[in-house]
């Protein structure tokens, strides 16, 4: 039995989709794959239960048997998180261990996702080394492309982990700086006994927010294809050129948002001419019928918010890199990256796995 955890250094790394990709690779290799995320000390609540997506699509993903609450064991809502604070303190081990023994049984390797930092973890008793240590873990890091803070984060893992650390993914590099992480961070890193065991390039894909978390972020009411929210926004343009040269600027885009005021009716024409997968319109001014029907037609979303054009465009942009990988055009396209970029022979080989 191997036991993977994996940790990030911070929030938006892209740990979640690390975890899937690496076990649908296992999976394919004819290995037995099992995933859990044994803390979560920051667990939403919907309809009475705790709900972490990461663990709903990590259990579709791999067709597990076992319940959500074996597959999250320790998933701290904000009544158990003020409970533990208020005490007596809840000892999780037992919960913890209890469900590892669930899911350990018949696989060959398990999935352990880790927090968004090194940080987490200590209110419930079940820091990350502790985790690892429990478990004999061996530990990979997802780094987030950073110029600077990743060595940091990379070396403040080595440290905090010691001899359970296999190395680290560098995720989302820039075109721009491959040869940067290549020719310098990665031999770096291995001089501090740090493996590299892929750097996966950035990809505007994964990038992409959906057309529901822009809407969820801008507040804004979905006037017509809501069906249509669920896909990928990988551009963002807005329309405040005149309608004559509106056509030619929109074509340069594909999949994008466009961005105008709910007035510029030729404006939003002409988006609807091109591959568009949702107007956002501010000032909360209600488009013309024309423009609605156009939409509909297209399958395209209309977001009506109530901001301006300047804070719709500062809350979209926000969304970009930070979206949620839980769509299955992004895990498709993840683990494409993964093949390319990752050396999954290295990787093997420091899991002690033959295939």
């Amino acid at each position: 039995m191997v036991n993977l955890y994996i940790t990030s250094g911070e929030t938006f790394s892209g740990k979640s989709a690390v975890c899937i990709g690496l076990g649908l690779h296992f999976r394919k290799d004819g290995l037995k794959v099992g995933y859990m995320k044994p803390v979560n000390i920051n667990c939403q609540l919907c309809e009475g239960s705790a709900y972490d997506e990461d663990v709903i699509f990590a259990k579709q993903v791999f067709e597990m048997p076992e319940p959500v609450e074996i597959i999250g064991p320790v998933a701290l809502t904000q009544g158990k998180f003020e409970q533990q604070l208020r005490g007596p303190e809840v000892d999780y081990e037992p919960t913890m261990v209890h469900a590892y023994q669930k899911i350990a049984d018949n696989r060959d390797i398990i999935i352990m996702e880790g927090g968004r930092s090194l940080r987490e973890g200590y209110v419930a008793g079940l820091h990350p080394k502790k985790v690892v240590n429990i478990f004999d873990a061996k530990v990979v890091m997802v780094l987030k492309f950073d110029e600077v803070l990743m060595i940091d984060r990379a070396l403040t893992a080595k440290y905090y982990f010691g001899d359970t650390i296999l190395g680290v993914i560098i995720n989302g590099v820039p075109k721009a700086r491959v040869d940067y992480v290549t020719d310098i961070v990665i031999p770096y890193l291995n001089r501090h006994q740090l493996p590299v065991f892929g750097a996966i390039r950035r990809d505007v894909v994964l990038a992409a927010p959906t057309v529901a978390e822009l809407a969820e972020g801008l507040q804004a009411e979905v006037l017509c294809c809501k069906e249509g929210t669920s896909k990928l926004v990988e551009n963002m343009l807005v329309g405040a050129m005149s309608s004559e040269s509106a056509l030619v600027y929109f074509r340069r885009k594909a999949n994008k948002a466009v961005i105008t005021g709910g007035d510029r009716a030729d404006i939003q024409m002409a988006a609807l001419e091109t591959s568009t997968r949702c107007l956002i319109l501010t000032g909360n001014l209600y488009p013309n019928p024309v423009v609605i029907r156009k939409a509909e037609e297209q399958g395209v979303p209309i977001l009506l918010t109530s901001m301006d054009t300047l804070s719709a465009i500062e809350v979209s942009e926000k969304y970009f890199d930070r979206s949620r990988f839980q769509q299955p055009e992004k895990l498709d396209r993840f683990s494409e990256l993964l093949d390319k970029y990752l050396d999954f022979n290295a990787l093997d080989q420091a899991l002690g796995i033959r295939v």
